[in-house]
C-alpha cells in the first residue's frame, strides 16, 4: 500500500519553508506520496483558539525569534528574521501551490520555492508577476499555471483544505499528517519518517 502524507501549510511559514527540503527527502526515502494542501491559517487560527503573529504576546514573539535563530543556525539556511515582504497576502501563493498539481507540476516544489522567496529572496508573494517568476524559476509554465491558479473554484478549494485541516484537529504550519497521526512542526519530522518507517 502507498503511503501519502498530507502535508498542511501556509506559504508564509518560515516553518514549513525549513522543513521543506526534509521533507521532500523523506518522501523519496520512504517511497511516500505528498498531498500539498495550502490553507488560510487565519481562519484555522480563529477556529482552533490561535492568534496571528502581530496578535501574540511579546515573549512569545521573542521567542519564535530565538527558535528562528537556532534553526537557522543547525540547518544553516540563512533565512532572514524580518523579511520585507512578512507578512503578505498569501491567498493566490496558495491557489498557485494548488495549480501546480493540477497542471502536472510540481506542487512541493512551488512551496518551497515560494518560501525561499519570502524568507531569503526578499520578494512579494502577494505581487501576480513576482509569482509567474517563482513559478517558472520552479519548472512550471507562468501563463498555464496563472491561468489555473485564477480559476474561481481554487479559492473555494483552499476554503474546501481549511475545513478539512480543522476538521482533521489541525492548528499550526506545518503539519504532516499519515492516516489518524498528526506531527505539527518541522522539528517533528524525525517522527514523520518514523512513522513511515514502521
Amino acid at each position: 500500500m502507498s503511503k501519502t502524507i498530507d502535508y498542511y501549510l501556509s506559504p508564509l511559514s518560515p516553518w514549513a519553508f525549513l522543513g521543506s527540503r526534509r521533507l521532500a527527502e523523506i518522501a523519496e526515502r520512504q517511497r511516500a506520496q505528498v498531498a500539498v494542501k495550502p490553507v488560510s491559517f487565519n481562519t484555522v487560527f480563529a477556529e482552533t483558539g490561535g492568534l496571528p503573529l502581530a496578535k501574540r504576546s511579546a515573549q512569545r514573539q521573542a521567542y519564535r525569534l530565538q527558535e528562528l535563530k537556532r534553526w537557522r543556525k543547525r540547518l544553516e539556511i540563512p533565512i532572514n528574521l524580518h523579511p520585507a515582504y512578512f507578512p503578505a497576502p498569501d491567498g493566490l501563493a496558495c491557489r498557485f501551490i494548488l495549480a501546480a498539481g493540477m497542471i502536472g507540476g510540481d506542487p512541493l516544489r512551488l512551496a518551497e520555492a515560494i518560501g525561499r522567496a519570502v524568507w531569503i529572496e526578499e520578494r512579494n508573494i502577494a505581487d501576480t508577476g513576482t509569482l509567474q517568476d517563482i513559478a517558472e524559476e520552479s519548472g512550471h509554465h507562468r501563463i498555464t499555471i496563472l491561468a489555473k491558479a485564477i480559476e474561481p473554484t481554487l479559492e473555494t478549494q483552499v476554503q474546501d483544505l481549511t475545513r478539512e485541516a480543522v476538521a482533521r484537529g489541525v492548528f499550526g504550519a506545518p503539519t504532516y499528517a499519515v492516516g489518524e497521526h498528526l506531527l505539527w512542526g518541522q522539528d517533528r519530522l524525525i517522527f514523520l519518517e518514523e512513522l513511515l518507517s514502521a
